[in-house]
């Protein structure tokens, strides 16, 4: 019986990548394209980058394994980040939690004040402070432009990205993360 349980357990590990993928076309296919422009991707390992947080402290995206993660490269002199950065507030207030993150990571090259000043300025409340003061991070996700969003499964693996602002809070992104979360 412990054999057949294994065996049972490596196909649905081998199965899994697939799985997600069928997942993410069947709600990709009932999405306006106009609405979210998500790009399903490889599922290959998210390049390993390190950042401060609020603190000062430093992290990495090794910091959030076990968690789904939307991490969203911006910066604070970017207008279509300014529009979207609301909507991550409010996505993070209504996903975050032990399976899931919100990364908000700031590209600008200045001091972490003017990223606070940001946030007071534009009302966010749900979203921790994520800083690549050396904006490194853009280049070694390759991120054509400002703003640039991974979305990243439980094992650091990404899933898809979407290229430019969203309504992150909206029906249909809340379904595609949601069947994320759920693999």
């Amino acid at each position: 019986m412990p054999t057949q349980l294994n065996a049972a357990s490596t196909t649905l590990g081998k199965l899994r990548p697939f799985l997600l993928g069928v997942a993410i076309l069947v709600v990709g296919t009932v999405l306006p394209a106009q609405a979210f422009n998500f790009v399903a991707t490889d599922g290959g390992p998210v390049p390993e980058i390190s950042f401060l947080d609020a603190e000062g402290n430093e992290r990495s995206l090794a910091d959030f394994q076990g968690r789904v993660v939307v991490l969203n490269l911006w910066a604070t002199w970017c207008a279509p980040c300014r529009k979207e950065m609301p909507s991550l507030d409010r996505l993070e207030a209504a996903l975050g939690s032990d399976d899931f993150e919100v990364v908000a990571l700031a590209v600008d090259r200045g001091q972490r004040g003017k990223i606070e000043s940001f946030y007071q300025e534009v009302g966010i409340e749900n979203l921790a402070i994520y800083h690549d003061k050396t904006a490194k991070a853009g280049r070694s996700l390759r991120a054509p432009g400002l703003p640039t969003t991974l979305i990243i499964d439980r094992n650091g693996q990404e899933v898809g990205r979407v290229l430019g602002d969203a309504e992150w809070d909206g029906e249909d992104v809340v379904s595609l993360l949601n069947a994320v979360i759920e693999q």
